[in-house]
């Protein structure tokens, strides 16, 4: 661990700030054999942020233009998900709350499968949970914690080494499940790691409204690790998340991390953030653009050239086209299974309601035997 890391998780005082990897002008370049990175992750990394970006502006565009019913924006919080996301083992799971596309990228899901929930089409997503050990999306707030919370006690219990990993905002943090989750872990050793995206808003709460200490503190009244961490700097996000989930899976010791990071776009397409926020606020955040200030260290420090720019620029429009057309390709699910998958012989209450469903839509009696 390094000292700055040190300082972060076990001071009695505020620490100096966030830890920070990416150098600000005149700093020395970082030691990138401490992050435990090599060129491929560093480029890699590049890509998967602005694949992300790239697929967060379409899907944004798609809800404008009616074919998603709503859609939550993450510019601006690239770093903070796929930095977490892409230091976690393949066998370690993902539980994210509603705003996490920058995580499905890094875990390979289809992203229009991914979409089937904000288009209104599929509860969740329709992708494989287990197959990319990535929960379903989950809108109630901090409930995934929880969840995240039971899969690694349970995890423990079989004797299989994992780390879980749940997403959350700054507001998850004033909910009942948000502590309760935190206590368990705790008191039963879960291998969890709590990764909260302080993005400034809870929808038009400040987080200055929202809590008095800071987030990352809360960790100190359950006995476990609180760190802070500069959520627009990708490396330092990346190295942070790596070293508390080998903490989680090794040593049974939960870890809560607040990456500081900023909603440049409303809390969803739905909101109307000019109504809260001040302008100037998101242009001082503008400035600290995750994406731009990655790509930027990556060309001055010789570590990419303006071609390697141009092949992901080409792959993110690429990844956007066949985004778009899946979407719209994509058509209302069978009724029928809106019976399915919650009891083993359905009882005949619920036979006759299917019946008069699948009457109603016209998919017929042996849709729903189907």
């Amino acid at each position: 661990m390094t000292e700055t890391a040190a300082r972060h998780l076990h001071a009695d005082g505020e620490p100096e700030g966030p830890m920070r990897i990416l150098p600000r002008e005149g700093e020395p370049q970082p030691d990138l054999e401490a992050v435990g990175l090599k060129a491929d992750g560093l480029r890699d990394i590049y890509r998967l942020m602005a694949l992300t970006r790239r697929a967060d502006l379409e899907a944004t565009a798609l809800q404008r233009q009616g074919e998603l019913a709503v859609y939550p924006p993450l510019i601006g919080q690239e770093a903070a998900q796929v930095g977490s996301a892409y230091a976690l083992e393949e066998s370690d799971w993902i539980f994210p709350s509603y705003r996490e596309l920058g995580a499905a990228v890094v875990r390979g899901i289809d992203l229009v499968e991914y979409l089937h929930f904000y288009r209104a089409t599929w509860h969740g997503g329709s992708y494989d949970a287990n197959a990319h050990r990535f929960g379903y999306v989950s809108v109630p707030v901090a409930s995934q914690i929880l969840h995240a919370v039971g899969y690694a006690m349970g995890a423990k219990l079989d004797g299989i080494s994992l780390a879980a990993l749940a997403y959350f905002g700054d507001g998850a943090t004033s909910e009942g499940d948000f502590h309760e989750a935190c206590n368990f872990a705790a008191v039963f050793r879960a291998p969890v790691v709590f990764f909260c995206q302080n993005n400034q808003w809870a929808i038009s709460v400040p987080v200055s409204a929202q809590t008095v200490a800071p987030i990352w503190r809360k960790a100190q009244a359950y006995g476990f690790p609180g760190v802070v961490v500069d959520g627009n700097d990708v490396l330092a996000v990346y190295r942070e998340t790596k070293e508390a989930a080998r903490r989680a899976r090794d040593e049974g010791v939960p870890t809560l991390i607040e990456a500081v990071t900023y909603r440049i776009g409303p809390h969803s397409t739905a909101d109307d953030a000019s109504r809260y926020r001040p302008a100037d606020e998101v242009e001082r955040w503008r400035t600290t653009d995750p994406l731009e200030r990655y790509r930027a260290w990556l060309a001055e420090s010789g570590h990419v050239d303006a071609g390697f720019f141009e092949a992901v620029d080409g792959e993110a429009d690429q990844l956007a086209a066949r985004l778009r057309a899946g979407v719209i390709a994509s058509g209302p699910r069978p009724v029928a299974e809106l019976f399915a998958w919650v009891f083993a012989d359905l009882p005949e209450h619920l036979k006759r309601q299917r019946e008069e469903a699948l009457r109603f839509a016209g998919e017929g009696e042996e849709a729903g035997r189907g």
